[in-house]
This record gives structure tokens, sequence and C-alpha cells, in this order.
């Protein structure tokens, strides 16, 4: 494995922690590597996420290297995911209570109801799942070197399939891909509950799971709602949201989309060179 030093020297850090790491793989573009740890509670969960993050910049660094979690670093490459495997525990933290063994793809009822409120407020979450400009660009990307982009395109779900926005890799568990490495740790924790408690609570039905591959056959499928196409669509639908301004509070809507707003409007202003490169001879 290429940067065996410096993955090997992050793995053994997580080990020290007591996270068990279970799996590094190499990622799709160059240089990309997905690393993954066990799954505890939220809270817990994000102040790892946070200081992995930093862990992970200082090592590179220590090596002579740059690390980046930028959702879309590279044009003709793969983004930078974020996604994470969700399942609801009993308060002992013995039971999975999304596993079900007699269901397909081995999902309780409360799985599919929390999985429900995913699919029915994901262009909301989207504002931060995918906080930043360069986020949109990673979702419903062009077709990269490899010939897939593993990023959502649509917001839809289906088994072991990675081409759509949740999939189901195993019972008890689903995970949802729609994240990007800009997200905060802790506004992806609390919107994911936020948005699945909000299916529980009004029993949202998901529908049934699909299993074409989006990127080639998904402009086959019909009604189904596509992710925003970029920040400010984004935050438009984030500050209107009912279900968000409960779960996370107006005041926090209301400063994010205000900072968001700012983001975008610097964003708009500025000049790139694309610009000048289509426009300059106009």
């Amino acid at each position: 494995m290429r940067r065996y030093d410096v993955i090997s020297e992050i793995c053994d850090a997580m080990i020290a922690l007591g996270w068990n790491p279970y799996q590094n793989d190499h990622g799709d573009a160059n240089g990309q590597f997905e690393m993954n740890w066990d799954f505890d509670e939220a809270l817990i969960t994000a102040d790892r996420h946070v200081f992995f993050k930093y862990m992970v910049k200082a090592i590179a660094e220590k090596h002579g290297m740059r690390a980046t979690f930028m959702p879309k670093p590279f044009a003709n490459l793969t983004g930078n995911g974020c996604h994470a495997h969700i399942s609801i525990w009993d308060k002992m933290g013995k039971k999975n209570l999304f596993h079900s063994a007699r269901d397909s793809l081995g999902l309780s009822k409360l799985a599919y109801q929390f999985l429900g409120g995913i699919l029915h407020n994901a262009d909301a979450l989207a504002a931060i799942f995918n906080p930043t400009v360069n986020s949109y660009k990673r979702i419903d990307a062009q077709v990269t070197l490899s010939g897939a982009t593993w990023s959502p395109n649509a917001i839809t779900y289906g088994g072991n399939n990675r081409t759509h926005m949740v999939r189901v890799p195993d019972k008890g568990r689903f995970e949802l891909r729609l994240m990007d490495g800009a997200v905060n740790p802790y506004l992806l924790q609390a919107g994911v509950l936020a948005a699945g408690l909000d299916g529980v609570d009004n029993q949202r039905d998901p529908g049934k799971p699909h299993d074409i591959n989006m990127y080639t056959e998904g402009h086959k499928l019909r009604g189904v709602r596509r992710l925003p196409s970029n920040l400010l669509d984004a935050i438009r639908v984030f500050e209107k949201s009912k279900v968000l301004k409960a779960g996370l509070g107006e005041e926090l809507v209301a400063s994010y989309a205000k900072l968001k707003h700012l983001e975008w409007r610097s964003y708009a202003a500025a000049i790139s060179p694309w610009e000048r490169d289509h426009t300059l001879d106009c």
C-alpha cells in the first residue's frame, strides 16, 4: 500500500486510543484512504471524529505531506465523503432496535421509520451535511476517471448498493452516504437524530428500496427527489425546515443560515479563472 508508513501510524494511534480500528482501505482516488473504527454513542463518535481529523493532519505533516478532507479537491477524481453507519440501541446498549430477522434487509419497523425521516428531510440536511460551496461539486459530480463518483445524486436508498444516498450493507444498520469531509461532527450527529426522530414521531414510510445503479439508470425513476445543486439552494430549504428548527433550535438554524448566506455571497462575488477563460473575449 502506498503511504503505508502514514496510514499505519494513524491506525496505531487509534489502537492506542482504544478506538478499535478494523479496516483501512485505499479509496477510489489517488492518495485517498478510508479508515474505520468501532461505532459508539453519538457524542463519543463526534469527539473522536474531531480528534481524528486533527491527528491525521498532524501525522501527515510530520511525514512532509498535507492531508485534506475537502469534499472535492480534484475535478477528475472522486471526492471525500464522511459516511455514517446508523443504528439505535436500548438504554443498556445490549439490543439493537434496528435489527429484524424477519425483514429482507434485516431492518425493523423503527429502523424504516427513522430512515423515512432521513429521506424526508435530506434536502434540508444537505446544508449541514454538505456545508461548503465545494461540497456540491462532489454531489452529482461528473463521472471520474474510475467511471463512478461514489457520491449520491438523488434521495434514494437500496440494499448493498453504493450508488444510493443510503445503503443497507447488513442487518440492523444503514449507511448514510450524503455527508462529506467538511461536515461539522456534532451537527452531523444532531442532524441525523433530528431527522430520524421526526421519522419515528410521524411514522414516515421510506418506500421500497431501489436495486438499480443510480449513475446509469437513475434517470428511469419517476418521482425521485434530487439533492440540492448548490449551497444556496440547500440553505434556502434548511432555513425553512420546521423539523430542523424543532430539532436543532431556531436560533442555531437562523445563525447557521446567516453565516452560510454570507459565505455564498463571498463566493458569488469572486471572479474565477473559468469565467475569464469563457468570457474575456465575449
